[in-house]
């Protein structure tokens, strides 16, 4: 089915399942065919919906630079919700995704049961925030003038994607396959306006500790940029847990789909039973054990 946007985009939506809603938010690699792992597990129990991102088809391509933004893409969630008649749903987002997804906290906190945020972090780190800004200046480059289909192996092969073409080659080449569809505007003009041009966690440490829906962070131990910037929300989100994959990059529901449900089926079932709470006052960051003299 399709929704449309406040700036008529036309987003590509899919559900499966009933119950609690589960929104589930792409990566900038990936589309809505990549939860399908997350998809067929948590519809047995829930109702699920997943969605192409604009720019990304069967979704609408804008040509307008200024029609992708982090700010535009939590209103593209929204929208999705709004359009489903959703009033609340525990949110998974990765990578972009989970940017997307860590927003909608900040945006709009009582349209959320829970948040999942997985291999978030890109940029966020503050002495490689200017490398990752130029970098994502050439990747768009890269996939306006050779095409995704020429560009795609390339991207597949990064640093942070290399684990799961070892553990898994069959799933890296789908992930790789599905990678070279992607619309060569669309990727371009989504790196360019929405990565290279989000907010850093750093510069929303103020907000992000007033934010108090459960939060579930994910990292792999290999995607090395993603480990300070998940730490940092574990250190910061009042009500969040820290989970991270040994051996794995940054493609994770896909890189380790089993452990990756399993983590959050937990987190969602105690979210649904009140038992995912703010951190104990008494668990100090300050102290490694008692004396007895610490009042």
């Amino acid at each position: 089915m399709q929704i449309v946007t406040d700036d008529d985009v036309r987003l590509h939506v899919e559900e499966a399942g009933s119950g609690t809603p589960v929104l589930f938010i792409h990566e900038f690699g990936g589309n809505h065919l990549s939860w399908e792992p997350q998809m067929r597990w948590f519809s047995r129990r829930h109702r699920c919906v997943s969605y192409a991102a604009r720019g990304y088809p069967p979704s609408s391509v804008p040509s307008d630079p200024e029609a992708y933004s982090q700010s535009i893409a939590v209103s593209d969630a929204l929208a999705v919700l709004d359009g489903l008649g959703i009033e609340r749903a525990h949110v998974v987002g990765l990578s972009m995704g989970g940017f997307t997804a860590l927003h909608l906290g900040l945006r709009a906190p009582e349209r959320l049961l829970s948040l999942t945020v997985a291999g978030a972090g890109y940029g966020c780190e503050p002495e490689h925030e200017a490398y990752f800004r130029e970098v994502s200046m050439k990747v768009a480059a890269n996939f306006e003038r050779r095409g995704a289909r020429d560009f795609a192996p390339i991207y597949a092969e990064g640093a942070s994607r290399v684990q799961f073409q070892e553990k898994d080659p069959r799933g890296w080449c789908e992930f790789a396959a599905r990678l070279a569809t992607h619309s060569d505007l669309g990727a371009a003009l989504t790196m360019r306006g929405v990565q290279a041009r989000r907010p850093s966690f750093v510069d929303l440490i103020e907000p992000l500790a007033r934010m108090s829906v459960p939060t579930l962070v994910m990292v792999g131990d290999e995607d090395d940029h993603c480990l300070q910037p998940g730490l940092l929300l574990k250190r910061t989100l009042p009500a969040c847990g820290l989970a991270v994959l040994p051996k794995s990059g940054h493609t994770l529901n896909l890189e380790e789909p089993e452990l990756f449900n399993r983590l959050v089926d937990e987190f969602i079932a105690r979210v649904a039973q009140g038992r995912w709470l703010t951190r104990d006052p008494r668990a100090r960051a300050d102290q490694v054990m008692r004396t007895g003299e610490e009042d």
